[in-house]
């Protein structure tokens, strides 16, 4: 994996993630946010050795819900993590499948809620050099009724479900680095032979930022996913289809694409100062969550400033350095406010 020192060497000053200009250059070379790096590169060639655990499965006299949440808490962890995505079965004539794409990272992933039926996860990636950054966000919902959704054009809109489609389901909402929402999921986890596997059903999601930095040539991702609990950690094995979908609304089949991504638990690689970085910032990103829970709660079409521009990230990135010098909510509040206000708008919902 490249390290972030190599790709900051050109970064003013070097002071860790003060120039937040370069940090989301270097956000959207190393990771994908949600997703996986853009950069084709191996991964990391220093292998930790792994920590193993026996898979548990679902006993006879167990609850299927108790067991759904101890799969769920396995993904928390000191993790070496893979990216493998590979374009395989051409749909559209005249396409040239383009080559895979290959990269690796170091994560820490923290258990920040737990109330029972909601948990959520933190992904904190950090390197050799102590440097940090704040990654994705998963959280995992039983029986959710009603949900965000991603319909296109960086638009999420709230979509309802009767009790008997998520009977004994979880849905699965997964967030960018700015903890603006990505994409949904949801489906039911099968224990069967010892081992926990979660299948959602089909949802759209915009282009990860290894794909949206560098092509132009489809909007979006008609995707399945599948994360397992295996004795060296977890899976997430993703079906994409990338799709073509024009300005009235007509979608063309591109190409298909399997991702592989393995998190491997480890151990002796130094993830403290992943946990000094979150301790110090966690109260504001409580914050940005609670403002995008207000935002997404609305029963309107959330509109994101379209993807690839990085001036979101960027602020509310320096806004977390500054709360870590100051760390008093109500000194950045308005700054945090302006931001919202700036690059999040509502609007009514898209005709059925």
């Amino acid at each position: 994996m490249y390290s972030i020192k190599e790709l900051k060497s050109n970064c003013q000053p070097t002071l860790k993630f003060h120039n937040f200009s370069c940090l989301t250059g270097i956000l959207v070379t190393l990771i994908g946010c949600a997703s996986a790096p853009q950069i084709q590169a191996k991964p990391s060639i220093t292998e930790y050795p792994t920590l193993e655990r026996p898979v548990v499965g679902c006993a006879a006299d167990e609850r299927p819900f108790d067991c759904d949440r101890r799969a769920i808490l396995a993904l928390q962890g000191e993790f070496q993590v893979t990216f493998n995505f590979y374009e395989t079965v051409i749909l559209k004539p005249g396409y040239t499948r383009k080559g895979p794409k290959h990269s690796g990272a170091f994560e820490k992933v923290v258990l920040i809620e737990d109330n029972g039926k909601k948990l959520s996860f933190q992904h904190l990636l950090v390197n050799s050099s102590g440097e940090v950054i704040k990654h994705w966000r998963q959280d995992w919902v039983y029986e959710s009724l009603k949900n965000w959704s991603y319909v296109g054009d960086q638009r999420f809109e709230q979509q309802t479900k009767t009790p008997e489609e998520i009977a004994g389901t979880w849905t699965q909402l997964v967030y960018e680095v700015s903890d603006a929402p990505r994409y949904t999921g949801t489906g039911k986890w099968n224990h069967k032979y010892g081992v926990s596997t979660w299948t959602s059903d089909r949802t759209w999601r915009p282009l990860p930022r290894r794909e949206y930095t560098t092509r132009d040539d489809y909007q979006l991702i008609n995707a399945e996913n599948r994360h397992t609990i295996t004795p060296q950690g977890w899976t997430h094995e993703q079906d994409n289809t990338k799709v073509i979908r024009t300005s009235d609304q007509k979608d063309t089949v591109l190409v298909r694409e399997f991702g592989f991504n393995e998190y491997r638990r480890i151990s002796g690689y130094d993830f403290s100062d992943a946990m000094g970085y979150w301790q110090a910032t966690a109260p504001f990103w409580a914050a940005v969550r609670a403002h995008w829970s207000d935002v997404l709660a609305k029963d309107s079409t959330v509109l994101v400033f379209p993807t690839g521009d990085n001036q979101l990230i960027d602020g509310l990135f320096k806004l977390a350095e500054d709360y870590k010098q100051q760390p008093d909510l109500r000194t950045h509040q308005s700054k945090l406010d302006a931001l919202f206000k700036r690059f999040v708008k509502t609007e009514s919902k898209t005709s059925k």
